[in-house]
């Protein structure tokens, strides 16, 4: 936030902080609905999770229009209410207020405003309603403190999402919004083709095999963000396989049923998973458009995203290091560089542009591999007498024995996967075969997909503070949550392995590249649909070594669980209930199933799969042994699934141990009638080509 200078503050009634007139918020304000105790001081305490509380304004100066968007300050439900604190900055130049008056005017014209004035609703008003001229604000993130939460730049500065250079509707042209949208895309690269390379080896597949599910990973996110940006919630979300499919995927591959298979294994074991897909993206669609997600969402806070998302990324720890240790000198330097790139350097700008920062993981990749393929090419890790392409159960020196793991994990020339790739291939629907429909993978996947439903909602919220109007209304939510369902059905049809859904990276993404362009998100889809084209992109994807792929995920994880914590700041952080609530669901997410991964193996067996895929055979040997079978291996797997239990134990406490709305932190949504009425809120999340209009009598599923 910046810093006002007394002398060059607008002029207040009586002397600062004002003494409060009314009561700090209206009855009908949000903050009183939610129980929201005004305090005073105007300093924060570990209960404000970060936000600030200042003294009110008088209410002659409440509805103010926001003269640089050229629309009403934003509030968490779609009103204009009181502004609790007024964060002035010195006048700006007669220049730059010229640049703002264009960009006022076209913001105006976009939204219907008339180019005059503006009320709260963003309905016109005479011009001789309007206030007396007073000095311009600077910035936008000169609004109310109590109207949305607040982010913490790069800077340390408080700030909205006045810092984007393109907001949700702008599109200033082909070539720029293009640019911007390929390094949207090449930023989040990490979380887009990560997954096949993790789940396609674990099938037996071939590199080939592993290039061709990467395409197709590329084609059909390419397909479902354009569809999502289109008739979904129409915010700027890229879909993609999530890794909240990835540990209930790994069970079911690592199935006992799966064990000795002949042949190959790899097809056999992905149409299993199409077909448990399509059965549980099914059960999502019907969840979203048949408006039971605007039910289910009474029980959805922060407080039980937070610990839900950040057991994803926290159950993986037994994949990550472990496998990166097999080559040290690589593995570890990946994670070095991208920890560098990604914290000591990020303020670092290049052509205004934080390089660093944007693509700490693309820089870390290629400078890693380029390390290895220099010492590969240099002789490091070619032994006399060992050849790389022997089977080591049928190495009998026992010299080659002890270098083999080294000239498996650190070269980089044992991946044949560009050599093998074609030049041109069209991913096409059942190009594995006809789905094969099995009940226990289908309930056990029906399951996760809440818990995907459960992230995509913590990052319709997060994104939309930053980029849109209004947070959208609950039925915009649930026809975004019902075509992530489709979206997952097309992911199941072509067989990329796993869900689409929403990517949770893709917030901060947004947050750190300041692109909230819709039609940027929408070229950037564009352009990985032509590359999914070219065989030798996924070719030379897959061809990522091993051990950089695990380093990669470190990061990724990491991440993604320090991003779910983080949804605690719409909540008071440093309340005790909530701190004992996410405590106890993290604690238990990790202990439950260690429990369940642990039980009934003996300390000395031989396991049939590396040590980090052992926590996915659990459905062989778990504590549930009853009489049905299909019982026993979904309860087994779906309570080893860390986010499974850190979802239940979060929902059942948050719901029942008392706690006011504000320090439970609940989700604050658009109200359709107030949304409907403004012509900016409309703009932001209707369907095109007048759809809505259409559907208008389905109010579940819309504004």
């Amino acid at each position: 936030m910046s810093n006002s200078d007394p002398k060059q503050q607008r002029p207040r009634p009586g002397p600062w902080p004002p003494a409060p007139e009314s009561s700090a918020m209206p009855p009908s304000s949000w903050a009183k609905r939610t129980g929201f105790r005004p305090k005073f001081s105007g300093e924060t305490n570990a209960s404000d999770s970060g936000q600030i509380s200042l003294p009110s304004r008088p209410r002659e100066q409440e509805a103010q229009p926001d003269l640089e968007a050229g629309r009403a300050r934003p509030t968490a439900n779609g009103r204009v209410e009181s502004v609790k604190a007024q964060v002035t900055t010195p006048a700006a130049p007669p220049q730059a207020s010229a640049e703002k008056e264009k960009t006022v005017k076209k913001r105006r014209e976009v939204d219907g405003i008339p180019k005059h004035s503006a009320n709260g609703n963003g309905a016109a008003v005479p011009a001789s309603d309007q206030p007396p001229s007073q000095p311009r604000r600077q910035a936008r993130n000169d609004e109310g403190i109590d109207v949305l939460p607040l982010s913490v730049d790069d800077d340390g500065a408080m700030a909205r999402h006045s810092h984007l250079k393109y907001e949700l509707r702008d599109s200033p042209g082909l070539v720029p919004i293009g640019l911007y949208g390929f390094q949207h895309y090449l930023s989040i690269l990490g979380s887009l083709i990560l997954t096949p390379l993790v789940i396609v080896p674990a099938m037996g597949g071939t590199p080939e095999d592993t290039a061709n599910v990467v395409s197709t990973v590329l084609f059909v996110s390419g397909v479902t963000t354009l569809l999502h940006t289109s008739f979904g919630s129409r915010l700027p979300l890229i879909q993609g396989p999530s890794f909240v499919y990835l540990a209930p995927a790994l069970a079911i591959i690592n199935s006992p049923e799966f064990r000795g298979l002949n042949g190959n294994s790899f097809k056999h074991i992905m149409k299993e998973l199409q077909g448990a897909l399509i059965i549980s993206s099914t059960f999502q669609a019907i969840l979203g458009y048949s408006g039971l997600m605007s039910l289910i969402l009474r029980l959805i806070n922060p407080v039980v995203v937070s610990p839900t998302i950040a057991a994803v990324g926290l159950s993986f720890y037994s994949y990550g290091f472990p496998l990166v240790g097999n080559c040290l000198e690589i593995g570890a330097v990946q994670i070095l560089l991208v920890i560098l790139f990604s914290l000591y350097l990020r303020k670092i700008s290049i052509f205004g542009h934080r390089i660093f920062l944007i693509y700490a993981v693309p820089l870390g990749l290629a400078i890693t591999w380029a390390a290895a393929f220099l010492l590969t090419a240099a002789g490091a890790y070619s032994y006399k007498g060992c050849d790389i392409n022997v089977p080591s159960s049928n190495i009998i020196s026992e010299h080659c024995r002890k270098h083999v793991s080294r000239m498996k994990y650190c070269r980089v020339d044992t991946n044949q996967a560009i050599q093998s790739s074609p030049w041109f291939r069209f991913p096409y629907p059942l190009q594995w075969g006809t789905p094969v429909f099995t009940w226990k993978m289908a309930f056990v996947m029906c399951v996760v997909s809440i818990i995907a439903s459960v992230d995509s909602v913590g990052s319709y919220h997060a994104s939309s503070l930053l980029v849109a109007s209004r947070p959208p209304t609950p039925g915009v939510l649930s026809r975004g949550i019902g075509l992530e369902g489709l979206s997952s059905v097309l992911a199941g049809l072509w067989g990329t392995g796993t869900g689409s859904t929403t990517l949770t990276e893709n917030v901060h993404t947004i947050a750190v590249t300041k692109m909230g362009s819709r039609r940027a998100v929408e070229i950037g889809a564009c352009i990985l649909i032509v590359l999914s084209l070219v065989g030798k992109v996924g070719g030379f994807i897959a061809s990522i070594p091993q051990v950089m792929v695990a380093a990669l995920l470190c990061f990724m994880w990491a991440m993604l669980a320090a991003l779910g914590l983080s949804n605690l700041r719409y909540s008071e952080a440093g309340s005790s209930r909530n701190i004992i609530i996410v405590g106890l669901s993290l604690f238990f997410s990790l202990s439950i199933p260690a429990y369940f991964q642990q039980y009934g193996i003996s300390p000395n067996s031989n396991m049939s799969v590396p040590s980090y895929f052992q926590p996915y055979i659990v459905a062989s040997h778990g504590p549930f042994r009853t009489n049905f079978g299909g019982v026993n291996y979904v309860m087994n797997t779906l309570l080893s699934l860390h986010m499974v239990v850190a979802f239940l134990v979060a929902v059942i406490l948050d719901n029942t141990v008392p706690g006011s709305r504000q320090e439970r932190g609940v989700y604050v949504w658009s109200e359709s009638e107030v949304a409907r009425r403004e012509p900016a809120v409309t703009k932001d999340y209707e369907l095109p080509f007048r759809i809505g209009r259409v559907f208008r009598w389905v109010k579940w599923v819309g504004l």
